[in-house]
């Protein structure tokens, strides 16, 4: 009799532990299963935390901006819209008149890049050649810090953005590693794919957004320094008819 209930005990002990532990197993399978259904991206911007969120905001700003900036300079940095041929026309046909108070006043009457050199030119042209091209060359110095100013915003976010992504991919593979040391079976692999896809998203969108940035400042930069030259050369050309 002694025997029988020892042995009844020992029967329910070992059905009680392995039905406790079927209701561990499927809990971490359930687990597994709710974090592989949200796998996709706004899951794993959402698993990132407070920081993730503030990581993926400013990326996206960076990308509004450096969008804007790409449209602005494809507009505003533009030959003719800079050195416009109408005005060009006007100075040499009233330089070649001998008129240099009427080639200044069509310089102020169109305000630009080009009518702010060629008056700094015409102006002091009374005090010899070399105060002209002084002069000249100061305004041209002054027009290209102008043209440049907003064209190095895109270096700035190309050079902020990935530096946004490593910061993702440091906190992604911080949580990875935490996962390690907290959670146990199908449910650990799980969310260590999450927090390895959230460092490698930050990573690839930071470089999305740093390449075609980098790529369009070096652009609209050697662009500009080309329409200024031009500039330069055309203000040289029309002060020999001032000489």
């Amino acid at each position: 009799m002694k025997y029988r209930i020892i042995g009844i005990w020992g029967g329910l002990i070992f059905a009680a532990s392995g039905f406790a532990q079927d209701i561990q197993m499927s809990a971490a399978a359930a687990k597994a299963e709710t974090i592989s259904e949200g796998s996709g991206f706004i899951s794993v911007v959402v698993s990132g935390g407070f920081l993730g969120i503030v990581l993926w905001l400013a990326l996206a700003v960076l990308s509004v901006a450096g969008t804007h900036l790409i449209v602005d300079s494809f507009i505003k940095i533009r030959e003719k819209r800079i050195i416009p041929g109408s005005l060009t026309g006007r100075v040499r046909d009233a330089l070649d008149a001998r008129d240099i108070p009427k080639a200044v006043q069509l310089c102020s009457e169109e305000p630009g890049a080009l009518a702010n050199i060629l008056s700094a030119g015409f102006v002091n042209a009374a005090d010899g050649p070399e105060a002209a091209q002084d002069a000249i060359t100061a305004a041209a110095d002054l027009e290209s810090e102008k043209m440049l100013q907003r064209i190095n915003y895109l270096n700035v976010v190309g050079n902020l953005a990935p530096m946004l992504g490593l910061l993702g991919t440091v906190q992604g593979m911080i949580m990875a590693f935490a996962t390690l040391g907290t959670e146990a079976g199908a449910a650990k692999n799980a969310m260590l794919a999450t927090n390895i896809s959230q460092a490698l998203y930050t990573t690839a969108a930071g470089l999305v957004i740093a390449v075609p940035a980098l790529g369009f400042f070096s652009f609209f930069r050697n662009r500009a320094m080309k329409i200024i030259l031009t500039m330069e050369a055309l203000t040289m050309d029309l002060m020999k008819k001032v000489r």
